[in-house]
């Protein structure tokens, strides 16, 4: 159980976090190697070489997850794509029942996503979750991915907390190492971020498997 009274600050990541990360594994794995093999005459296999060599070029990098620098490397409509496919994107099971609580609740929560703004903005749109947050924010506004050192130093400029009496929740190994890095105390990885996937467990954080087994309520006296 967490020691929800010694907490003011909720942070959550958004794509297998709190949204399947099933729509991100097909949009990218499926959908995008699929689309630029036709666009090129390459085979299923070379452009799913293509994408893994230009991915892992820039894996941990900002430009790994910005939708303009795809768009111009593939010369794709990268973000009218995520939109045309938008009806795959899903909702983690019981994330709206912790979320209306800590609506509910006196606590500060605050959506941190390495997504770009545009894929922010149609995931929020599609899933109508926006609302239960006090602020929603991409990494790309700060210019550093969640995984970055002093990405988390730079968000107190927009939006201030004490790590000390935070909670983070990211399926992200490394962004939770480096938020541990700058102070984070509370940490939280997430067992099944992609429900057609078999569970990744984490030997260095405690994992949430189903958000209803942390929900504030259950640690109230009766």
């Amino acid at each position: 159980m967490l020691p929800w009274p010694d907490i003011d600050t909720i942070m959550f990541d958004m794509d297998g976090t709190l949204l399947d990360l099933h729509f991100d594994n097909y949009f990218w794995q499926q959908l995008i190697p699929k689309l630029y093999g036709e666009k090129h005459g390459l085979s299923e296999d070379a452009a799913l070489e293509f994408m893994h060599c230009k991915t892992t070029e820039v894996q941990g990098t900002l430009d790994w997850y910005c939708l303009d620098y795809w768009k111009e490397q593939l010369q794709l409509d990268i973000t009218g794509l995520k939109r045309d496919a938008k009806h795959k994107i899903n909702i983690r099971p019981h994330v709206e029942d912790i979320l209306l609580e800590l609506k509910l609740s006196d606590k500060r929560v605050v959506l941190v996503t390495n997504a770009h703004p545009s894929s922010l903005a149609i995931k929020m749109e599609h899933t109508g979750i926006a609302h239960y947050f006090d602020q929603c924010i991409s990494s790309h506004t700060l210019e550093l991915a969640k995984e970055n050192q002093g990405f988390w130093q730079s968000l107190q400029k927009v939006e201030r907390y004490d790590p000390e009496r935070t909670v983070l929740f990211d399926d992200s190994l490394a962004v939770l190492r480096q938020a541990k890095r700058e102070g984070i105390k509370h940490l939280f990885g997430i067992m099944q971020p992609d429900s057609k996937k078999p569970g990744v467990p984490m030997d260095e954080f405690p994992q949430i498997d189903r958000f209803e087994e942390i929900l504030p309520s259950l640690s109230s006296p009766n």
